[in-house]
């Protein structure tokens, strides 16, 4: 893996977690998302390419 693409990662890694953990419980439940698990989503989704 390059260098870019790996900062691209990591870039989409804590844009995704800052973005996840600005919601409120209420919304992430909406989501079926928990808080405790931001960071595996986060990582998971980091990795693939849209």
């Amino acid at each position: 893996m390059s260098i870019l693409r790996s900062y691209s990662n990591w870039r989409r890694y804590r844009r995704t977690v800052s973005a996840l953990s600005h919601l409120s419980t209420d919304e992430l439940n909406d989501l079926g998302i928990y808080r405790g698990n931001i960071n595996s989503i986060a990582r998971y989704y980091s990795r693939k390419s849209f």
